[in-house]
């Protein structure tokens, strides 16, 4: 899951949507460093407040990308996409087709649910306005073996950048991208990269329900009910 799956259930509570960002933040900040579930969940009971809710938030995090990676509608789109940029971009004997079906599954989804709701996302970056990126650095060292150095000085760009807005438009997608390709040192996406995007917009739009829908065995209520959330027949949706 990317950001706005992961949090979009938890606009109500800004340090436990922060939490849910932690992860993702630290592998771009701070790349060196990690909060595994198990070291945040010795802190989700706290008694300081924004504490307490970032740690849960940082658990919630771990335990859907567990079911979401696992789920059969991931597995997939992602391996479709990454037939899609090799059919696109040619022959390929690097990571990166496979490391952008996954990625691209996860940023088209956020894509399409934010499309379904677009008032949320502006509430997204409300709340996490709400959160003091010092306050989430403190805490986060707290609970990692290692200390970060950089996080709250992401935490202010991230809110500044509001880069899940570029996930609309197939050419700004294009260029976030490829930051993220600079960043874990592969080749650049050439333009015509972008061509591909409609019809994988379409294929992952198709499948949002199933991939936000955890199984039932995986709740996991460590906060109230959550603000967002979609009913299947047989289940209900876990929030992202």
């Amino acid at each position: 899951m990317n950001y706005f799956a992961h949090g979009r259930a938890w606009l109500d509570d800004p340090y436990y949507l922060a939490g849910t960002a932690v992860p993702d933040w630290l592998n771009v900040s701070d790349r060196g460093v990690r909060v595994r579930a198990r070291q945040a969940a010795a802190w989700i009971d706290d008694a300081d407040p924004p504490l307490a809710a970032l740690a849960r938030g940082i658990v919630q995090h771990h335990h859907d990308d567990a079911w979401f990676h696992d789920t059969a509608a991931f597995n997939e789109l992602q391996w479709r996409l990454a037939a899609m940029i090799r059919a696109t971009l040619g022959p390929d004997d690097s990571l990166r087709p496979s490391f952008l079906g996954h990625v691209l599954v996860e940023v088209l989804l956020d894509a399409a649910l934010v499309v379904e709701e677009p008032s949320l996302l502006d509430d997204y970056y409300a709340a996490m306005a709400a959160v003091d990126a010092a306050t989430v650095e403190r805490g986060v060292n707290r609970m990692a073996a290692r200390p970060c150095a950089r996080l709250a000085w992401f935490i202010e760009a991230f809110s500044a950048e509001r880069f899940l807005y570029d996930y609309a438009d197939d050419g700004k997608l294009w260029f976030r991208m490829n930051q993220v390709m600079r960043r874990v040192g592969l080749p650049a996406l050439p333009e015509n990269f972008t061509s591909l995007l409609p019809e994988a917009r379409r294929l992952v739009t198709e499948q949002r329900h199933r991939l936000t829908t955890a199984p039932l065995a995986d709740a996991m209520p460590l906060h109230s009910t959550p603000l967002h959330s979609t009913p299947s027949p047989s289940t209900t949706s876990h929030p992202g």
